[in-house]
């Protein structure tokens, strides 16, 4: 029979649960492993997942990594088979974690409970927290159970204020030309431009020079501070990528002639 580590059970105890249902109660990570059903409970669980029913209203999200997840999902009877992955899922979860034994095999073992191939229900292997049963559970069985076991349906039938929470969320900066979209498209070219990493930093090295301008509306002005952003790069890569976010992103939201453009063949590549 399995031991809980000393450790686990250490971190793992009431009153970290406990505070964990209280940080998770907005949104919570979920992974789901089968140890042995007959799929029926996953078809449910996907069916749950699917926009008819929308449980990430709820913030419950399926995760591909036990080592991602503030609940562990145990569907099937556990067999010998899967009883040590069962295991290394558990002992991979983060601590504090949340155990839901889920549908009447995950619960008891089902059907298959006197089988010489089965343990019986997760609560013989692995502590459980919370049972959802059915065979299989309902979509709103599914989701309500979740809810209930993380306190959601509490917190619903309340009001909560989460206006002095700390930290705060970022807010939002005003975009520079009142077009929200104008930022969005900027840095998809400049990702286009210099891949992943460096997109961001031209992205940044633009933005920084736009606000150089006394008025980021005026072609000219910004033209100014992008040549002069140009001329400072010791990589002319980014110049001339400068340049072309300048040609073709800038100018296109201003609606303005191809004559405005940054003259890209004056870029210098002796730069080392």
């Amino acid at each position: 029979m399995y031991i809980v580590p000393k450790d686990i059970e250490k971190n793992s105890d009431l009153n970290s649960k406990l505070e964990l249902l209280k940080n998770i109660k907005r949104s919570f990570s979920v992974f789901r492993i089968d140890c042995g059903g007959c799929n029926g409970c996953e078809i449910e669980i996907y069916a749950a997942l699917s926009p008819l029913w929308d449980p990430e209203r709820f913030g419950f999200k399926l995760v591909a990594n036990p080592r991602h997840a503030d609940i562990l999902l145990v569907t099937g009877p556990i067999t010998r088979q899967m009883y040590y992955p069962l295991l290394r899922a558990y002992e991979a979860t983060p601590d504090p974690k949340i155990v839901v034994a889920f549908g009447a095999c995950g619960a008891s073992g089902g059907i298959f409970h006197d089988s010489y191939a089965v343990w019986g229900g997760a609560d013989k292997v692995i502590p459980v927290d919370v049972f959802i049963p059915g065979c299989p559970p309902h979509p709103a069985s599914i989701i309500y159970g979740l809810a209930t076991g993380v306190g959601l349906i509490e917190q619903k039938m309340q009001k909560q204020s989460y206006k002095d929470d700390k930290p705060m969320p970022q807010i939002v900066q005003a975009p520079l030309l009142e077009n929200s979209s104008f930022e969005r498209d900027l840095l998809v070219k400049a990702k286009f431009l210099m891949s992943y990493i460096h997109g961001r930093i031209l992205y940044d090295k633009f933005i920084s020079a736009m606000k150089l301008a006394s008025d980021p509306k005026d072609a000219n002005l910004v033209k100014e501070q992008i040549s002069k952003a140009i001329n400072e790069q010791e990589d002319p890569r980014f110049g001339e990528c400068l340049g072309i976010l300048y040609n073709e992103i800038y100018l296109k939201y201003l609606s303005l002639a191809s004559l405005e453009a940054i003259n890209l063949d004056q870029i210098s590549w002796d730069k080392k």
